[in-house]
């Protein structure tokens, strides 16, 4: 395996981390990050990081894109697009050892279902921009993958948590809120889950669209209070929804209620969840905690 990432944030950095574990830590890595700054930060890193910014080709690039057999993308497409498939297809197409490519999407594609659950039959009804440019950039990615005839693995992700992101972080910061809206579920998963699901799939070759949320969504002030007891704080009060001030983006994440299946990810790769609630998945920041 070569591999790599058009967007080494959060997540890509867990599945980097999860390939050089689960499987090769030879395995060579390289990624793009948007500025100098943010590449000097992985100078200490076993990766070869590279600057895109997604308005212009990267210019120090190419030659690790045309080496690579495994492609992950992880950078959310704009008004314009994707940003890699826009500026960086040639370089992709003349990657003659091409043989996977690993898509970072998001449940928000599906929209608002009450509630309900959806797997990934559910017709794809996104309520905002985001989510629909999300729905353009999988058919994009659908259609190169079947133009090159490399297996494509699309990844639509809950919400992200994990260290230095979580309801702790909040508390501590004074940002956590208990906004209740009768009804309303997240979900989420946890950053370990994500690393180690997507290198198992990388590994694997697996094709196909999947959704990864753990097991339990679950109304989002419940993490707060959870939190807060774990750090033996007061949690803040609780806020209903009619009467909370919020941007227009956070608003927009409660017209969204539904419950995300994960049953196919893991039967495909006979796995289970590292975190399987967010409940073990706080309790491990906790401990970990420094």
């Amino acid at each position: 395996m070569d591999v790599f990432f058009f967007g080494m944030g959060y997540s890509s950095r867990a599945t980097a981390r999860a390939l050089h574990t689960l499987y090769d830590p030879e395995i060579p890595i390289a990624g793009t990050t948007r500025s100098q700054e943010q590449a000097e930060s992985f100078a200490d890193s076993a990766y070869r990081m590279h600057v895109f910014t997604g308005e212009a080709p990267g210019p120090t690039l190419s030659e690790d894109l045309r080496r690579a057999t495994h492609v992950i993308l992880s950078i959310p497409p704009d008004e314009h697009g994707d940003a890699a498939l826009n500026q960086h297809r040639a370089d992709l197409d003349a990657a003659p050892n091409l043989e996977w490519i690993g898509y970072f999407s998001t449940v928000g594609v599906y929209g608002d279902f009450g509630g309900a659950w959806v797997d990934e039959d559910s017709p794809t009804l996104p309520v905002n921009f985001r989510s629909k440019q999300r729905v353009l950039a999988e058919s994009a990615w659908r259609a190169y993958a079947e133009e090159r005839g490399v297996p494509l693995f699309i990844e639509r992700l809950a919400g992200i948590y994990g260290p230095g992101r979580s309801a702790f972080d909040k508390l501590r910061e004074g940002t956590a809120r208990r906004i209740v809206k009768p009804g309303q579920v997240f979900n989420r998963i946890h950053v370990a889950d994500i690393g180690a699901i997507t290198a198992r799939a990388a590994h694997e070759k697996l094709a196909g669209t999947f959704n990864l949320a753990d097991n339990e969504p679950a109304p989002p002030q419940d993490l707060v209070t959870y939190a807060a007891k774990e750090m033996g704080v007061t949690p803040p009060p609780e806020v209903p929804f009619t009467d909370a001030q919020m941007t227009e983006m956070a608003r927009s994440f409660y017209s969204d209620n539904k419950r995300v299946s994960n049953k196919r990810i893991l039967a495909a790769l006979n796995t289970s969840l590292l975190f399987p609630t967010y409940r073990e998945g706080l309790d491990s920041i906790w401990t970990a905690r420094t």
